[in-house]
């Protein structure tokens, strides 16, 4: 694994919003010396790395099925912040095996030893039109003849041939929150995957979704029935919602209502309980950081890195945030490791239960946030 620099596609701006990356301005504060999409840069693996990684990625996603089911064995909800009203639906999902599509795990590797697991987004994972689709073009432009971890889209349309879904198109929804354009185009992506893979789509915001009280049934604004959807809408504000409560029981929902127990940060705690010295997770810990001179608070459902502290024998740095009231998880820390004052965090995509590709976020922090940059990558060819 080695850092190169490059020389930018002529026009590269216009030609990654051809490939759907419109809101690569959007997604990224003013004031940054560097590009959302970083082309001047990237990372080169061997096809040996890249093998192990992908049989490490497996072994992590095989292991956190195994939490899962481990959690609605024992009952172990309550350290998930898993509202009690929904525990029962969440151990029906999981006991149907509701299908499910996608997932990233954030890694930590330095080309040198195991990835360590620093999260599973299991729910609502983005940066997925950069990972697929993008960077694919970037290379086929610049470096034809070399190859790439990236299976994602192909691997995507199987899959929607493969999920068991109720009859009627199914809607695909985002939330009016999304001020930057991310999530629209990356459920725009999603969704035209799904209809390359035969399937009848509708957009629709979700709070354009609406509930029949008498039919006991979802229905868009044109009072079609919403008997399956795919959301970017996390689970845990759906729990929150009013309409929560018929969310569980009504409608076939993708991500499933089990995701809810992959997309929680207690799950790094509960992975160390069954696997403890597994190589590639870090010590975590839900009652404190222990022994642990150094670690980092996450909350169990932050996002971009959002209320997180980091505590060594140097001193302490937090990041902003409103979470934490759920609780927090205290994960060993080992700093990502440098490339040209760079930290990367490696993205490797899971669909179903199979590797698929990998996406590569960095910056010159220790916590990955709103200020990385995705940066592409290449197999070098021996």
């Amino acid at each position: 694994m080695r850092r190169e620099t490059g020389t930018p596609r002529d026009g590269w701006e216009k030609t990654i919003e051809g490939h759907g990356l419109a809101y690569h301005q959007a997604a990224h504060p003013e004031g940054l010396s560097r590009p959302y999409w970083d082309e001047s840069v990237h990372y080169v693996f061997t096809m040996d790395e890249v093998l192990s990684l992908e049989a490490q990625v497996e072994e992590l996603h095989t292991m956190c099925l195994q939490a899962a089911e481990h959690i609605v064995s024992t009952g172990r909800y309550a350290d998930l912040a898993i509202p009690e009203w929904a525990r029962e639906e969440v151990a029906r999902s999981w006991e149907r095996r509701d299908g499910h599509l996608y997932g990233r795990f954030d890694l930590r590797y330095d080309g040198t030893g195991p990835a360590k697991l620093l999260e599973y987004n299991a729910d609502t994972p983005t940066s997925l039109v950069e990972s697929s689709v993008v960077q694919w073009f970037w290379l086929k432009d610049v470096h034809p003849d070399d190859d790439q971890w990236n299976s994602i889209h192909e691997r995507l349309i199987d899959r929607w041939r493969e999920l068991v879904l109720p009859p009627g198109p199914t809607h695909f929804a985002w939330t009016n929150m999304d001020e930057t354009g991310e999530e629209a185009m990356t459920l725009a992506y999603l969704q035209e995957t799904a209809e390359q893979a035969g399937r009848h789509t509708v957009a629709i915001a979700m709070e354009d979704i609406g509930w029949d009280p008498g039919q006991r049934r979802f229905a868009d604004l044109e009072g079609r029935m919403i008997r399956s959807a795919f959301k970017l809408y996390p689970w845990e504000w759906m729990l929150a919602d009013d309409f929560g409560k018929h969310a569980v029981r009504h409608a076939t929902w993708v991500e499933p209502l089990w995701k809810a127990l992959l997309s929680n940060k207690a799950l790094l705690a509960i992975l160390w309980e069954l696997y403890p010295g597994h190589p590639n997770l870090l010590p975590a810990y839900l009652d404190g950081p222990r022994d642990m001179t150094s670690y980092i608070a996450k909350p169990l459902l932050g996002r971009e890195g959002a209320s997180m502290r980091i505590v060594t024998p140097e001193g302490t740095q937090e990041t902003g945030g409103t979470y934490g009231a759920e609780g927090y998880v205290h994960q060993g820390f080992e700093a990502l490791p440098v490339f040209d004052g760079q930290r990367p965090v490696l993205g490797a995509w899971m669909v179903a239960d199979e590797s698929a590709g990998l996406g590569i976020r960095e910056t010159t922090g220790f916590i990955t946030d709103d200020t990385s940059s995705f940066v592409p990558h290449r197999i070098e060819q021996s």
